[in-house]
């Protein structure tokens, strides 16, 4: 056997570009050319002081122990595989990689991440390129050879690895400099999460998963909680990157729970608008139409009834292709489904020597879980039977293993085996209509459940009420009384036996969640100890007091600290205002649905909020809440208007002015007053009637405001009058409003609708600055002014991260910025925006560009200006905003 190097090492990975391609264009001649490729090969590793680990078809694998000399076999290769009078239909191009790191021998190779990781620089090459990694960087710049340079690639996400590299080319005399974009996971349109711990094992089911999903398009991975099926499906979505050019997308669907909420879910993914009167199915119809795109939908399994959609979505879209991830199958049509087996175990009966059981990938994921709590842990000949055993015992099952593993820290394999073989016995005569395996699963999360004291499983069975994750504050009001102790110590305690996972929220506070499986053993417990629904009544109790808290604040100083704050528990309030509509509390679903309205339309969940809404005012009892009700009819059709669906919003604001009245509330019927007339001003206002009705509304809602002493109203019927006249083309007028409002808004200290006020004043200087026939002197000064004013809307929305406020206020930008005559910027801008628009769901755009005669559809379809347009559409809202401001 040959002596390998140890200590630092360099991996060289090589392979030919196209090597299928060129045996099927070369035919007989492609073994001679094989070999030939391989006598450079072997040479220049030679020369390098090089050893060949191993070769498999036209790929190299070889180790140096220097840098230097394994970069100088790289480049001397390169220039002699360059040199070589190839026949014009099999030039050999090979692509390389190098990385260096600590070497790990198994039985006759190496072994580790960092084989793993030079195996995927090269991957990621192009034939007659050379990459090479950080580490190999750091060990050679200082000793390069003559006329060598590294070039920076930036930082790049290699298949299969977490953490992202930066890469360098080689540039040499000699080899070629120009190439395209590196082969990585950063080159296809995709969404998916980056991986926090190496993915270990799975190659077979990969490669057979890979191979049925291009036999079909609906593929469903099922199996108990905990198998691993989503890890996996990350996997094979990974893979599958440059199959699905379009895009590949994770669709999460494990907080949603309502099998109508999927559609919407799907298209929140894809980022499609929220438009009025259009269906989320059909919004996602349109958008993937003949697109390649992968799906990937998660935690099928609580939303089950939606399974027709799923093959309705694909009947639809041509080459689209959908994963599920589901503990049953969806039985629709051309599903093929893959149940998920246990990681590969070792033979109890005949185990090999201690350093060979990493081989066996549920042994490799115990060591790899384990050495990340207990870094020094290491298999040795005396714990190697233990090892493996409690693996066994797990069945292979990768959450029972990944929850054994962090006990390593205060138990030893074979301390945890013994536990582990008496628990097991106790819990293995589990429900029969439950798959062995889930019974197994279910044993080793009762294991770790029955370790606990009781504070501790009384503060486990009541987090079981939080979806998502939740906040300290929220956890001791809803459980402290239940846990009768300090709960911070009981967190810690479920965080260490990794029943529980931390992260740092808003604001750096602390946020603890649960895996689901975890969960839902979870709600078990809770629904044993009678305990589940006067938590559910807590936990409500508890959001909706949050939601009226918000209320207050959202629209002040501290709005942006608080809708973030909102968006970080979206998923709790969703939970708490649904429970609450399911159990008909009509009034407290009635006021919590009402103080979220802003939300919803400031964080662009338009479409939801107004369902959630109308939800609420559905309940069998809401009529018997008159004021609550009122409050919620008005939530409403403000959703309703900011998705320009202005039938359903006047039907709204309609029924809300007779129970207003009825109420004898005049400060609300002030309101609605004030809201019902942008239904009118939002549409053609060159119809008189349009404008008539409009004006009667304002007029009505300031009669009433002004009898109350209502400074804000009135200044709100100050803005809103501005908007009318702009909308009729009397821009002096609306000038004169709007700059009114503006200075009663600033008196009082509302800086949310000082945005707005500016906003509106920059509208009519910018009619000036686009309008025919004025001066240029004239222009100038409308275009600052207009500039001006939009400015200081945009930082003032951007405080609040407003989404909806954003789009607007960039479409204007974008106008300014084409009558300049910059139309790349016009472009960029109104790409922007256009990605704002789906995000937010916002259509109140169109109303000002019938306005202005602005159609940004014209600069999407601009070859001059369209990739402008597409950058513009994948910046961030932050990024739009700085550029708009910038310019």
């Amino acid at each position: 056997m040959q002596q390998l190097p140890t200590g630092t090492v360099t991996f060289l990975f090589t392979d030919i570009e196209g090597s299928t391609r060129l045996l099927q264009a070369t035919g007989e001649r492609w073994p001679a050319l094989l070999a030939r490729h391989a006598e450079i090969m072997r040479a220049a590793i030679a020369a390098g002081g090089g050893t060949e680990i191993g070769t498999e078809g036209d790929s190299f694998f070889a180790v140096f122990p220097s840098s230097t000399g394994a970069l100088e076999a790289a480049i001397g290769a390169q220039r002699a595989l360059g040199a070589e009078p190839w026949p014009a239909d099999g030039v050999v191009a090979v692509r390389m990689g190098l990385h260096a790191g600590t070497a790990q021998l198994g039985t006759d190779t190496y072994v580790g991440l960092d084989v793993h990781r030079a195996a995927r620089i090269a991957a990621a090459a192009h034939g007659g390129q050379v990459l090479v990694s950080d580490t190999v960087r750091s060990l050679v710049e200082h000793d390069l050879p003559e006329g060598v340079s590294l070039q920076d690639l930036g930082e790049h996400r290699l298949k299969d690895l977490a953490e992202r590299e930066r890469l360098y080319q080689v540039a040499a005399p000699g080899l070629e400099r120009s190439f395209p974009a590196l082969s990585t996971v950063d080159g296809v349109l995709n969404n998916l999460p980056r991986r926090l711990t190496r993915f270990v094992g799975r190659e077979r089911e990969i490669e057979e998963l890979l191979e049925m999903l291009a036999a079909t398009r609906l593929l469903s991975l099922t199996g108990p909680g905990g198998t691993g099926k989503t890890r996996l499906s990350l996997e094979v979505a990974a893979r599958s990157l440059e199959t699905f050019g379009d895009g590949v997308f994770f669709v999460e669907l494990s907080p949603v729970g309502e099998a109508e909420m999927v559609a919407a879910t799907i298209a929140q993914t894809l980022g499609l608008p929220d438009r009025g009167g259009r269906s989320a199915r059909d919004r996602v119809v349109d958008h993937l139409g003949r697109r390649h795109v992968l799906l990937v939908l998660d935690n099928f399994e609580q939303v089950i009834d939606a399974a027709p959609l799923v093959a309705d979505l694909l009947a639809a879209a041509p080459n689209l292709s959908v994963i599920t991830t589901t503990r049953a199958a969806l039985h629709v049509y051309g599903e093929r489904e893959y149940p998920v087996p246990p990681l590969a175990l070792p033979d109890l009966g005949h185990l090999p020597e201690a350093a060979a059981l990493g081989q066996y990938e549920a042994v490799a994921l115990f060591v790899e879980r384990a050495t990340a709590v207990k870094p020094d842990f290491t298999v040795t000949n005396e714990n190697a039977p233990a090892v493996a055993e409690i693996c066994v015992r797990l069945d292979g099952l990768p959450l029972a293993i990944e929850l054994a593993a962090a006990r390593i820290r205060i138990l030893s394999p074979q301390a945890m085996l013994t536990r582990i073989e008496h628990r097991m016995a106790l819990l293995s005569s589990g429900a029969r209509d439950l798959p062995a395996r889930q019974q197994t699963l279910r044993g080793a999360i009762a294991w770790s459940h029955d370790m606990l004291d009781e504070g501790d499983r009384t503060l486990f069975a009541c987090l079981s009420v939080f979806v998502g994750s939740a906040g300290l504050e929220a956890i001791e009001r809803v459980c402290g009384e239940a846990v009768g102790g300090d709960v911070l110590d009981a967190l810690s305690s479920l965080v260490d036996k990794s029943l529980l996972r931390q992260r740092e929220g808003v604001g750096g506070e602390p946020r603890f969640s649960m895996l689901e499986t975890i969960r839902e053993f979870a709600i078990e417990q809770a629904a044993a100890r009678g305990a589940l629904e006067d938590l559910r009544a807590r936990h409500a109790a508890f959001f909706a007091d949050l939601a009226r808290q918000a209320s207050g604040l959202i629209m002040g100083p501290e709005r942006r600290e608080w809708l973030d704050r909102l968006e970080e528990e979206h998923d709790n309030l969703r939970a708490a205002l649904a429970w609450l509509v399911a159990t008909d509390r009509a009034e407290a679903a009635l006021r919590m649905s009402a103080a979220l309205w802003r939300f919803w339309q400031m964080r662009g969940h338009l479409a939801e909020g107004l369902e959630r809404v109308e939800a609420a005012l559905a309940t069998p009892h809401a009529a018997e809440h008159p004021a609550a009700r009122a409050d919620a009819l008005s939530a409403g059709a403000g959703l309703a208007y900011w998705l320009a669906d202005t039938d359903r919003s006047r039907a709204l604001y309609r029924e809300e002015i007779a129970l207003r009245e009825e109420l004898g509330d005049r400060s609300g019927l002030g309101e609605a007053h004030y809201g019902i007339s942008f239904t009118w001003a939002i549409i053609d206002l060159l119809v008189e009637e349009n404008a008539r009705q409009s004006q009667e509304h304002v007029s009505a809602a300031l009669a009433i405001f002004t009898e109350l002493g209502d400074e804000p109203g009135i200044a709100r019927c100050e803005w809103a009058l501005s908007n009318l006249l702009w909308g009729t083309g009397q821009t002096e007028g609306a000038r004169e409003h709007a700059l009114h409002a503006l200075a009663l808004f600033e008196s009082i200290g509302d800086s949310f609708m000082v945005g707005w006020a500016s906003y509106t004043a920059g509208l009519a200087s910018l009619s000036e600055y686009t309008a025919d026939g004025a001066t240029a002197e004239a222009r100038a000064g409308a275009r600052a002014e207009a500039r001006e004013r939009f400015t200081r809307s945009l930082q003032i929305f951007s405080e609040a991260e407003d989404l909806t406020g954003y789009a607007l206020v960039l479409d204007a930008f974008a106008v300014i910025a084409l009558h300049d005559g910059d139309r790349d910027r016009a472009a960029r801008l109104s790409g922007a925006v256009a990605a704002l628009e789906r995000q937010s769901g916002t259509g109140l755009n169109l109303w000002n560009r019938s306005v202005l005669g602005f159609d940004p559809a014209e600069l999407a379809a601009d070859p001059e200006v369209s990739d402008a347009y597409r950058s513009g559409a994948e910046m961030s809202p932050a990024e739009a905003v700085a550029y708009a401001l910038g310019g």
